[in-house]
């Protein structure tokens, strides 16, 4: 959405050679306090979803009070400056009635083509409801009526009977809310919306302890901020109140975000790293015995499992119920497999994975799958890493969060980085955590 102050100087510089101005050769000074002022007020809100998420009237009307307030200011520097002569006035008559038109129009198309980005990118959702009440009904119908909020509704849970609730015709009970959980995991529930009132904070966060073990995102309807999750926030869906108490934070316009990021820099990688992959290949399959690429079941987005690729750094190509971790004095750990672990160059195949859609650049770790069914009844919490794509490298990792896990204390350690992660997302967290990787892989002490 940075297309507006962009819009704005193009037509200022287009309208200028047109009228045979020579406001560029003349006065250069000008020009840069214009295009200053220009990015300055017309950049994008820093709130970018909210934005998207307004109707187009709002947009526009936004977009036109911003363009006001810059004409204004720019009339007061050129009077205050002298320089209103450098640019003639039917030129700048042109541009203030011309402009506008182009930024609602840009504004519209590009608020519409988002707006539908992120519908296909998030996908059809499958939500459920914990508590009948008139909120959750209003939610659940407004759900229903939008086709840029993809979400199916299957039904709600509540310990009343349907006698009790006098629930409408097209309304489901599905069970009681000691049911949900099992319901959630069973049926691949992508969404669950907490409507109880805040008098039964006791068993909203009894549901809660049992929702642990599943990737759902979680949403608190009440308009009362009680819980500090992962991306806890309040917002609005079509008008009704929530608040996000367990949500990724890669859904919707960000999810895009993310995505572009992760397939421009995997993509550049693989074209420019592909004679360090086959020179590396060749050494693998020359110095032992076995495959050139180690495929393991790790658990991805949402806990499916997914396959990741490493370069073989063992003589062994372990992927059962049971995982060995690997340690420092490892004898499975091949020579030329030791060097490439040192520098995390056995890792350089899971760039195919990021092309493929199963990881990220940066994210949580993927975990074997027989550690994950492990540390998942251990660690509390531990099943919310998942709800974003694993990741090459990652906030713990950075951290000297890595390495064999021997001790509990270890893995809660790695996953209270993740979760940290998962809280404080910006575009700018992933580019420092991919540079802080490349500058600490030469002195990572847990790398073996």
């Amino acid at each position: 959405m940075f297309a507006p102050p962009l819009v704005a100087l193009a037509s200022l510089f287009v309208i200028a050679a047109l009228s045979h101005s020579s406001f560029l050769h003349q006065s250069s000074t000008l020009a840069v306090i214009v295009t200053l002022v220009v990015l300055v007020l017309l950049n994008p809100p820093s709130d970018l979803g909210a934005e998207i998420r307004r109707r187009p009237i709002a947009m526009a009307s936004s977009v036109l009070l911003r363009w006001i307030v810059l004409l204004a200011v720019l009339l007061i520097l050129a009077q205050a400056s002298r320089a209103a002569t450098a640019y003639p006035r039917h030129a700048f008559e042109a541009w203030a009635l011309i402009t506008p038109i182009l930024l609602v129009t840009t504004t519209a198309v590009l608020g519409m083509t988002m707006r539908r980005l992120v519908a296909v990118a998030a996908g059809r959702r499958r939500v459920i409801f914990a508590g009948y009440n008139d909120s959750s009904l209003a939610l659940a119908h407004s759900l229903e009526g939008n086709p840029e909020l993809p979400m199916q509704v299957e039904g709600f849970f509540d310990d009343r009977g349907a006698d009790r609730l006098n629930m409408e015709a097209d309304a489901r009970l599905v069970g009681r809310l000691s049911e949900l959980p099992a319901f959630a995991k069973e049926h691949g529930i992508d969404v669950i919306f907490i409507a109880l009132p805040i008098r039964h904070l006791k068993r909203v966060l009894d549901l809660l302890d049992d929702l642990r073990d599943t990737t759902a995102s979680i949403y608190y309807v009440p308009d009362i901020f009680v819980f500090d999750l992962i991306q806890a926030r309040s917002s609005q869906l079509n008008g009704v109140p929530v608040v996000a108490m367990c949500e990724t934070p890669f859904y919707g316009y960000r999810g895009v975000i993310k995505r572009v990021i992760d397939i421009g820099v995997s993509s550049a990688f693989l074209v420019c790293g592909m004679p360090l992959l086959i020179v590396i290949g060749l050494v693998v399959r020359c110095s032992s015995r076995g495959p050139v690429l180690f495929q393991q079941r790790r658990y991805g987005l949402d806990g499916q499992e997914i396959t990741v690729y490493k370069f073989r750094t063992m003589t062994v190509t372990e992927d059962g119920a049971e995982v060995q971790q690997a340690s420092r004095t490892d004898d499975r750990i091949t020579p030329v497999g030791r060097f490439l672990r040192r520098y995390s160059l056995d890792e350089l195949p899971q760039f195919v994975n990021v092309l493929q859609g199963r990881m990220s650049l940066v994210g949580p770790r993927p975990h074997a799958v027989a550690h994950n069914e492990l540390y998942r009844k251990l660690i509390k919490g531990y099943m919310v890493r998942h709800k974003v794509r694993p990741g090459i490298t990652g906030l713990a990792q950075i951290n000297g969060a890595r390495g064999e896990t021997s001790q509990l204390e270890e893995m809660e350690k790695r996953i209270h980085h993740d979760l940290n992660y998962l809280r404080s997302w910006t575009p700018g967290l992933d580019f420092k955590i991919m540079f802080l990787t490349l500058v600490r892989i030469f002195g990572d002490e847990k790398a073996y």
